[in-house]
């Protein structure tokens, strides 16, 4: 089959690949004027197969109201007349019970676990490298009631089989040693050890090549315009340039993707989230972490990329704008050299990118009320995890084939 991918981003170049190797014919379809230069280009690095939650949790609420008068607030809302945030907003809270914390849980950890898989496969296959470490994720608590909090997350990986490790502060310091500089900072922490590391924009670029080899086309600096629709079954895409012809198409265009298919009638709850990063170089590698430390308090992730560190996080509710606000810049800077002063924070690199969230924190994959018309895209802060086994899903979808994991939740219908 004609196959069309919307997004070259590492959703959309991994979905490109796979489908190639499932024997289709693959074109990506991208405005920018290469892979990963959008939300996947200077994202938080985790590759969090374990550390993988929604959300929408018991109790969010609440903290969220006391985030907002944090002076480094995890949390920035900037309220508008914007019907689709409003919804969206309404949608996430309808979510912070226990029970569809239980649910969505469940659902996230079933994908990520399958990616993990994927991921280690695609490696091997291609024996690409992206300064990729596996040595897993700490989250780090500075509070006891942190700490005691973290119960929910330990039930949710027990009943799915995810390795853990609840740890003490001696614990967390021989996890990362650097810490031992800190230890009256943190009270414990949470390990995933199956977690990794990785730099998003070198795995994306490094597989693009892969799949070119494969005979995926690559349209880049070309504007989507709209979906070509006949009766209930998509023929193609327009852009910009000309039409394409295809017999399905994969919608991967992150924060985007609603808006393209909104004129379908089909109603995606997915608004855009911007988080911020810093990249810094390291220059005291004894004050650097080893992989991933979560600082809990601030929801900011700061991971080890070869020479490099890479702090990111916070979530900026505004619709989609990409500015990037020097209150931000400081926030990153204060978690990072209140733990890890190993780095010179003068010479980072500022960046944000918009995450696709929906209000449930699953992402939607699979197909639509539109023939031929499927989704990969909703992944919030979890695209780089979820990835590869996005890709294998949607190839499997596509192809008319049983994907190895339930996918039956994972489609736009679950918001019917």
């Amino acid at each position: 089959m004609k196959v069309i991918v919307l997004g070259a981003g590492v959703v959309g170049v991994t979905s490109a690949h796979q489908l190639a190797k499932a024997g289709h014919e693959v074109t990506v379809i991208d405005r920018q004027e290469g892979p990963a230069l959008e939300t996947s280009f200077a994202n938080a690095g985790e590759v969090s197969f374990g550390y993988c939650s929604p959300w929408a949790a018991p109790g969010i609420p609440i903290k969220a109201m006391k985030w907002l008068l944090m002076r480094h607030a995890p949390l920035i809302l900037r309220p508008k007349i914007d019907g689709a945030m409003l919804s969206w907003l309404v949608r996430m809270l309808s979510n912070c019970t226990s029970e569809r914390y239980a649910i969505n849980k469940s659902r996230m950890l079933r994908l990520a676990d399958y990616s993990r898989i994927s991921l280690a496969d695609v490696r091997a296959e291609t024996g690409i490298a992206y300064d990729e470490r596996m040595q897993g994720t700490l989250q780090l608590f500075r509070t006891q009631a942190q700490l005691d909090a973290s119960g929910k997350d330990v039930t949710a990986l027990a009943a799915d089989g995810v390795p853990y490790e609840v740890l003490d502060r001696d614990g967390c310091i021989r996890v990362e040693p650097a810490l031992a500089h800190v230890r009256d900072k943190i009270v414990g922490g949470l390990l995933t050890p199956k977690d990794e590391t990785g730099d998003c924009y070198k795995f994306t670029n490094a597989l693009a090549k892969k799949a070119k080899e494969r005979g995926v086309r690559f349209a880049y600096g070309t504007e989507i315009m709209g979906l070509d629709i006949e009766g209930n079954r998509v023929r193609g895409v327009r852009t910009n340039r000309e039409t394409w012809g295809a017999d399905a198409v994969v919608v991967a265009l992150g924060s985007y993707s609603p808006l393209l298919v909104r004129p379908l009638g089909i109603r995606l709850p997915v608004y855009p989230v911007k988080g911020y990063s810093l990249t810094i170089p390291i220059i005291t590698p004894a004050r650097a972490p080893h992989s991933t430390v979560m600082d809990e308090t601030y929801k900011i992730a700061i991971t080890r990329l070869g020479d490099r560190i890479r702090v990111g996080g916070m979530a900026e509710i505004s619709g989609y704008t990409n500015d990037l606000g020097l209150a931000r810049r400081r926030t990153l800077e204060h978690s990072v050299m209140d733990l890890f002063p190993g780095g010179d924070p003068s010479d980072a690199s500022f960046w944000s990118g918009l995450r696709p969230m929906t209000p449930d924190g699953t992402p939607v994959i699979g197909p639509t009320k539109i023939a031929g018309l499927f989704l990969n895209t909703g992944h919030g802060t979890l695209g780089w995890t979820m990835c590869t086994g996005s890709a294998r899903v949607i190839s499997d979808l596509v192809s008319g084939r049983k994907p190895d994991i339930d996918a039956t939740d994972l489609a736009v219908a679950r918001y019917a």
